[in-house]
């Protein structure tokens, strides 16, 4: 299995905040992953306590602990739904005991989390101030996992796993944010709704010559080979608040962006199943197929 990440850091964590498949987005589409890829290892965004721009890339191959397997909240799961987390952490080797607890006393008297790791940690995500981004139960090892999801926020804390010994802070933390699959029909009978098409953001991230053969109404045209045009500014274009949908021409591309999106923070994000191809098949013929 080919395996992904977009996570600053690849050392404690299992899985992938953003895992989708990639062996089965090469055989859709394969001439848009190098646009994809390089395009998002341009895009940019801050986190609250970044110094500097958060370079996101979800092609970015991981340490071997990392498992690329689904874990986005659907209908049967979004009950289930926990809790996500700010985590930052420096980490040491497991024979630097001393070195670890050094560190830990020199932030109680004052000094930052993330410009130690900066300087002694020998994970990846160094070179952020050791800032792993949002993650979920079920995405790391169980050492780190018990120590985050039980650490009172800001508060660092030391834990040890088979990676060594990490200092460890909660920033914030937030619910766990929604991604579902809908289904043609549930659309369809969603857009006869004229409410829907002013409340819902609706995207499109297929080509402007697909667009051309075939179309829905109320969909916001984002070209994924454009990809880095518009990814930096999608927060400001749209409401990470608001229920978002996505559409392509077989629902891989718009998988792949909608997870994106989720990382990106929005709450509440559908990708069609089928994609429009499916829409016509199995709602309305009068949507041409291609």
């Amino acid at each position: 299995m080919l395996r992904v990440s977009h996570l600053r850091c690849s050392v404690p964590l299992t899985i992938p905040t953003l895992p989708f498949s990639i062996s089965s987005f090469i055989s859709s589409s394969p001439s848009t992953l190098h646009t994809f890829s390089s395009s998002l290892s341009h895009c940019s965004r801050f986190t609250p306590t970044s110094k500097k721009p958060f370079h996101f890339n979800p092609f970015t191959m991981p340490h071997p602990c990392l498992k690329a397997t689904p874990s986005y909240s659907t209908r049967a799961s979004a009950a289930e739904s926990g809790r996500e987390l700010l985590v930052q952490h420096l980490l040491v080797k497991e024979d630097n005991q001393k070195l670890i607890l050094d560190l830990q006393q020199r932030i109680s008297t004052g000094e930052d989390l993330s410009d130690l790791a900066v300087e002694y940690s020998i994970c990846p995500s160094k070179e952020e101030g050791g800032m792993l981004g949002w993650v979920r139960k079920g995405q790391m090892v169980p050492e780190f996992e018990e120590a985050a999801f039980n650490a009172p926020l800001n508060k660092v804390v030391r834990c040890k796993t088979k990676f060594g010994w990490h200092l460890l802070q909660v920033l914030s933390e937030r619910e766990e944010a929604l991604l579902q699959e809908i289904q043609p029909d549930e659309l369809h009978v969603k857009i006869q709704d004229p409410n829907f098409l002013e409340e819902a953001q609706l995207i499109d991230v297929r080509e402007p010559g697909e667009v051309a053969k075939a179309s829905l109404p109320g969909f916001k045209v984002l070209p994924l080979q454009q990809f880095g045009s518009w990814a930096p500014e999608i927060t400001t274009k749209f409401d990470p608040q608001k229920d978002t949908y996505v559409m392509c021409h077989h629902g891989v591309r718009s998988l792949q962006v909608a997870k994106w999106l989720q990382s990106q923070g929005f709450r509440k994000v559908y990708n069609l199943s089928g994609g429009i191809h499916a829409y016509s098949v199995q709602v309305d013929p009068s949507v041409p197929t291609y």
